[in-house]
């Protein structure tokens, strides 16, 4: 499937521009910057590009979710999850 262009431009530049920092060497490490990471480390001629637009989209349904739920952000909740199934 291709990337769509759909959506407010201004919204789309903003989770890109974010997705971009998430990856970036400045990102906190967080699930979100980990499932980027290694979706980039698959490799290929555009892996790069593809896990910033896939991290855009990713944040960006986690914003929402965020947003409707009133929920608090956990960078590292699969962490968390696997070290008390471990203990």
């Amino acid at each position: 499937m291709h990337i769509s262009k759909e959506g407010d431009p201004y919204v789309r530049t903003m989770l890109v521009q974010g997705a971009h920092y998430i990856l970036g060497p400045f990102g906190q490490d967080s699930d979100l910057r980990r499932w980027g990471l290694k979706l980039a480390a698959r490799g290929g001629k555009n892996a790069k590009k593809r896990a910033v637009i896939a991290v855009a989209r990713k944040l960006a349904v986690l914003l929402h979710r965020l947003w409707v739920g009133g929920e608090v952000y956990e960078p590292l909740r699969n962490n968390h999850q696997a070290m008390r199934a471990v203990a």
